[in-house]
């Protein structure tokens, strides 16, 4: 599935959990890096006007539909996906991990999260290793030295899964980072997950997520920083469902 922004391209280039867990074994037994990002409508907002985020999505892997728009403007083209949100992602990662012995790193939110996330994460997935914890200073480069060290640190220790928990944009730019300055290591961009986990956060309860509306409940908690960012979706939205009619006719 394809979304143009402008002269720009993004494509969902894995549809479901099976082929992406597919391909993630492969790049694990060949010890091969990755970058994994899920891409929502506030990453079409974001990939509009930034064009570091644009470069960052170019060098990403492996893309899935993280948010219900994605999928159903997927389904209007005729190319239907699975909905995998980022934090819905981490625990079968971590599965896959630990079935193929690949040690795992948490980068991102605080010192505390991460303590209280790997806790969890070991709990929940028995054979899990999370070797490294590093939660960068306030005001971090995902572009800069800083960045370099860390992803340095993570190569050092063996990490072949690392889950990056720093919000759009930084989380995508740190990982592109990531493909030239660690390349043996994947790296999975999760948002809050980690911080869900360490009940940190508080994620919208199962039943709203199974009626689709998580983004009312999440804008609700917390009006103040989220209403303009959903108003600024909704405001896109009409143009790239009348590109998915578009593909559609075009593919028929």
């Amino acid at each position: 599935m394809k979304f143009t922004i402008g002269t720009y391209e993004l494509t969902v280039n894995i549809p479901d959990w099976p082929t992406l867990s597919d391909r993630l074994r492969d790049r694990f037994a060949a010890k091969q890096g990755f970058a994994l990002a899920t891409v929502n409508l506030d990453h079409l907002v974001k990939l509009r006007r930034d064009m570091d985020f644009r470069a960052a999505y170019k060098a990403q892997d492996l893309v899935v539909a993280d948010g219900n728009p994605i999928v159903w403007m997927s389904r209007i083209a005729g190319q239907s996906v699975q909905l995998l949100p980022g934090s819905d992602l981490i625990l079968p990662l971590c599965q896959l991990a630990a079935d193929m012995q690949v040690p795992i790193g948490l980068v991102g939110t605080t010192d505390d999260s991460l303590k209280r996330a790997a806790v969890e994460l070991e709990r929940q997935v028995p054979g899990l290793r999370v070797v490294a914890r590093i939660a960068p200073p306030f005001g971090f480069d995902p572009q800069g030295a800083q960045a370099d060290d860390i992803l340095r640190q993570l190569e050092q220790a063996g990490v072949g899964l690392c889950f990056i928990a720093l919000g759009a944009p930084k989380q995508e730019l740190f990982a592109a980072r990531g493909r030239s300055v660690a390349p043996s290591v994947g790296f999975a961009s999760i948002g809050a997950g980690l911080d869900f986990l360490a009940g940190q956060q508080k994620r919208a309860p199962k039943w709203v997520r199974q009626v689709q509306m998580e983004w009312l409940w999440r804008m609700l908690e917390n009006p103040g920083r989220l209403f303009m960012r959903y108003m600024r979706c909704f405001w896109i939205l009409p143009r790239h469902i009348v590109q998915s009619y578009t593909l559609r006719r075009r593919n028929s």
